[in-house]
């Protein structure tokens, strides 16, 4: 059996020009038909004349240039209008001549240059042709000749508003290709910052413990091994941002809600004093909720790592059925640094993905004195 599939796939790879000619082979075909004779356009009303020679001349102009007139609009008007004079002057009548408006609609929609002269030409060339006709005797009134001039013109502005159709689509698929650009750059720079301000904040403030330690070699080896050890996950992070960029990329590889304790203990072991709560659990499999969850959680402890480094920071995670509610909180007399001075684009970016899942983020300092960052992503969006 032939695959059905398969074939239209083929047949959408074939040239434009391919794909056009069967229709003008099928109309040219049909014009031979005796019982199609007489069964074309009429402009004029004269005699219809008997079928000869020079009519297969008409049906050839009439019909072969529709094969180019997605390729080339231009030069299939001029050769079927050519065909179409040719058919009303001999009075054929052929079933050919009913293509023109074919012809017209291709060029309104295809053509790109020369547009304002095209329709001007052809407009000045069909007075010469009514002219003629009624020399020819025919008994069209002038009305008649308007109606279809103006018929002639319909079919030419179907054309452009489809040409207008096909650009304003473009345009707006333009639009949502650079959005959704700008949105994945976005998101890159996001994870990017997530991993390496928080594994390179751990390292620094890791390595600067390490200054104080050569007595005690003991936890000097501690300290160094941490350091190894958050340098290899940031290497390993890394790896995986590079991975999503690719298009057969798995992302089950993404950190979520369920990888908090293993963040939580590492920065405690870069020394900072973290106490952790949570109620409930993660969701199965883990969503967009749970990663950006984690990355709340991620950014508010490196803000505490830097700014407030050895200050008592509380965590406190609450799964629900509806929502994730995350609450970080940094306390102690060097909480007053914790307020971070950088950019701001980890918090920012942080509210801007909170509030792309409709949830809610709060971040500054309360009346206490600690640092609050707060949370609340509904829960069940797509990973």
């Amino acid at each position: 059996m032939i695959d059905l599939r398969r074939a239209t796939e083929l047949w959408r790879r074939c040239d434009v020009v391919v794909r056009d000619l069967p229709f003008g082979l099928l109309v040219a075909v049909a014009s031979l038909l005796p019982g199609l004779h007489d069964k074309g356009t009429q402009v004029g009303d004269l005699p219809a004349r008997p079928f000869d020679a020079v009519a297969l001349v008409a049906i050839a102009l009439e019909c072969l240039p529709l094969a180019v007139r997605r390729r080339w609009p231009a030069v299939c008007l001029v050769l079927v209008s050519l065909g179409f004079v040719l058919d009303q002057l001999r009075a054929y009548h052929l079933f050919a001549s009913n293509v023109l408006p074919v012809a017209l609609i291709s060029a309104g929609a295809h053509l790109e240059r020369f547009r304002r002269a095209t329709v001007v030409l052809l407009s000045l060339a069909y007075l010469p042709l009514a002219l003629t006709l009624d020399r020819l005797g025919a008994d069209e009134r002038v009305e008649g000749y308007v109606v279809f001039y103006l018929a002639l013109a319909l079919t030419w502005g179907i054309g452009a508003w489809l040409r207008s159709t096909r650009a304003a689509e473009e345009e707006r698929r333009r639009h949502v290709a650079e959005a959704t650009r700008a949105a994945e750059r976005t998101r890159i720079a996001r994870e990017l910052h997530d991993v390496v301000t928080h594994h390179v904040t751990a390292m620094v403030v890791q390595a600067e413990a390490a200054r104080y330690l050569t007595a005690v070699p003991e936890r000097l080896d501690a300290t160094l091994d941490a350091v190894t050890d958050t340098g290899r996950r940031a290497i390993a992070d890394l790896r995986h941002m590079l991975d999503l960029l690719k298009a057969d990329h798995d992302p089950d590889g993404l950190p979520s809600a369920a990888d908090l304790h293993t963040l939580v203990e590492r920065t405690r072991r870069a020394g900072q004093p973290v106490e952790f709560a949570e109620e409930g659990g993660p969701a199965e499999p883990a969503g967009s909720a749970e990663l950006v969850a984690y990355r709340v959680v991620q950014e508010a402890l490196t803000n505490a790592l830097k700014h407030a480094h050895g200050s008592p920071t509380t965590v406190r995670v609450r799964h629900g059925e509806k929502e994730i509610s995350v609450v970080v909180s940094t306390h102690g007399p060097g909480s007053r640094a914790a307020a971070p001075r950088g950019s701001g684009r980890g918090l920012a970016g942080l509210r801007e993905r909170v509030e792309a899942l409709g949830g809610e983020f709060s971040a500054g300092r309360q009346a206490g004195g600690a640092f609050v960052v707060r949370a609340r992503v509904p829960a069940g969006g797509p990973s």
